[in-house]
């Protein structure tokens, strides 16, 4: 009997270090290329300028100064300091309002891709590990859910009340969900039935530890990937929010409410609608990149394992 309970022990315990093993090497392989360098320095200084901006910058995103409205950026005839990127119709610094409107999109994006991840990996382990008619009915839940687009759903959700970061972020958890809970599902079904998952059931251990000690970090290297791309599409759907109107309320800046403020000016103010938007391109493209790198370093690895 002693013989017959460490064998399995002892098979049972490489699936962490596996999945582990498989993370650092996707991440050693992604930051070997140029792309990921250049696209994480890129995505980190706006990061870092969002935190840092308000500080250096003697403004506030919402004073109003109509003496100073319409000034262009400082490299145009006509712009001065400290509006170094112009000001809008009512003379709030355009700069500062681009950099809070970036960390606002960028901090709704990160925590409701965190929220989607947990929930839908859960709920996807779960229905993929314990099958029958669990996985049934969590799988048409999810398939109801799917069919549902995000903006029908957010303006049900947000037009019955007044939109807040909260209720953003739970119109986007509530759409985003089953993307994840679909990869996690699709993972735990090739996972359960492999000799360390059986190994972990002859010792004793419990369901619960086997998902989330074996099963969940094998998620990891098949999701990543997504999950950064998700945080880009998070943040274009708060910009899309606030430009038409059930995004954060104003005056709390936001990508969308400053394009959709700047359109009507686009011939005599071009700058307060290209500015945010450019803005909001060059993180978008960052996230992108990085996750277009992680995918490609993924696929190397998986083959190169097979």
């Amino acid at each position: 009997m002693a013989i017959a309970s460490s064998t399995p022990q002892s098979s049972a315990s490489p699936a962490p270090a596996r999945g582990q093993s498989v993370n650092a090497r996707i991440l050693r392989l992604a930051w070997r290329s140029p792309e990921m360098k250049v696209a994480s320095a890129l995505f980190f200084a706006l990061c870092l300028l969002t935190l840092l901006g308000p500080f250096i910058i003697d403004a506030s995103a919402t004073k109003i100064s109509v003496a100073d409205k319409f000034l262009p950026p400082v490299f145009m005839e006509g712009g001065r300091l400290p509006y170094f990127l112009g000001t809008d119709q009512l003379g709030r610094d355009l700069l500062l309002r681009s950099l809070v409107g970036l960390r606002n999109a960028f901090l709704i994006g990160v925590v409701s891709v965190v929220l989607m991840f947990v929930l839908g990996c859960a709920i996807g382990i779960f229905s993929g590990y314990r099958g029958g008619w669990t996985d049934v009915i969590l799988m048409r839940i999810t398939d109801v859910q799917m069919s549902i687009p995000v903006i029908i759903l957010a303006i049900t959700i947000l037009g019955m009340s007044r939109p807040n970061p909260f209720t953003i972020v739970a119109v986007l958890v509530l759409s985003g969900w089953p993307i994840y809970a679909r990869v996690a599902r699709s993972v735990t079904l090739a996972e359960r039935q492999k000799e360390y998952v059986r190994a972990a059931r002859i010792i004793g251990a419990s369901d619960l530890r086997i998902m989330v000690r074996h099963i969940a970090p094998s998620i990891l290297p098949p999701i990543a990937f997504v999950a950064v791309l998700d945080v880009a599409r998070m943040m274009i759907f708060e910009a899309i929010f606030g430009f038409i109107g059930i995004g954060i309320q104003p005056p709390t800046p936001t990508f969308g409410t400053i394009i959709s403020g700047g359109t009507q000016y686009l011939l005599n103010a071009w700058w307060i609608t290209i500015v945010p938007g450019c803005l909001l391109a060059l993180s978008l493209g960052s996230l992108n990149l990085i996750g277009g790198v992680l995918e490609k370093s993924r696929n190397l690895v998986l083959q190169g394992a097979a």
